[in-house]
């Protein structure tokens, strides 16, 4: 007789306005993307009439520029808290973040790893942010130029496009290596659930972010794992 599986604890990772800052921004993303397309190269001409035309393509993926800047106004109006929290995290660095990559890494390619006690943020998350920063303020800076050229020198608005692509090229790097870790790799994809529903499996929490999870546990929010009650094997 197999064992009956136990409903799985779910604890509160990221607030609604973060999760919706998040959709925001992906979304915004994405549709940047496919609306500049047709823009680089004549490749994906047969989107200019899925997409209205040349002038409404133009159109769409300046309306979408403007929805990208809004996550952070949303993240900051609706969950101050939590986003004074992850900058407070960015530059808060101890020898447990140097420790994180050499494990990560093994862990990334399927090697046999140890969990390195991480606060709310891990290292790799920090340096993910850091990145998606910099193309972002890259990104809406050089765009502003080449919207409006005639408020800039000849010069700034040539660098701008060149600097557009610069950041829009890292910026999909940086996506694809979220996507895969967040919903294709093994060990990190439980918790993509956070970005959805604000939730993850208790247990994952508990090894990827430990000494935030333990503080949590003490002030009583979260389940004390090691209670038999909630012992169960994690692929159970």
């Amino acid at each position: 007789m197999s064992k009956q599986k136990k409903p799985e604890v779910q604890v509160r990772r990221f607030s609604k306005a973060f999760v919706a800052a998040h959709a925001v921004n992906a979304l915004s993303f994405f549709a940047l993307y496919i609306t500049a397309l047709p823009m680089y190269t004549e490749f994906f001409d047969w989107l200019y009439p899925v997409l209205g035309g040349p002038a409404n393509a133009r159109l769409l993926h300046r309306i979408f520029a403007v929805i990208f800047i809004l996550p952070t106004f949303i993240w900051v109006i609706f969950d101050a808290k939590g986003f004074m929290l992850w900058l407070k995290e960015l530059v808060t660095w101890k020898k447990r973040d140097l420790q994180f990559f050499t494990e990560f890494v093994k862990e990334l390619f399927g090697f046999k790893f140890k969990h390195v006690k991480q606060s709310f943020f891990n290292a790799g998350e920090k340096i993910n942010s850091f990145i998606q920063i910099f193309t972002a303020v890259l990104i809406i800076a050089s765009g502003f130029t080449m919207w409006f050229p005639d408020l800039f020198p000849k010069a700034l608005v040539q660098w701008g496009y060149f600097l557009h692509n610069v950041g829009f090229g890292l910026a999909i790097a940086v996506v694809v290596g979220h996507v895969y870790l967040s919903v294709i790799h093994r060990n990190s994809s439980p918790g993509y659930t956070g970005v959805v529903t604000g939730k993850v499996p208790a247990w994952w929490a508990k090894d990827h972010y430990t000494e935030w999870y333990e503080e949590e546990a003490k002030k009583g929010n979260f389940p004390d794992l090691d209670d038999p009650k909630y012992k169960k094997h994690k692929g159970a």
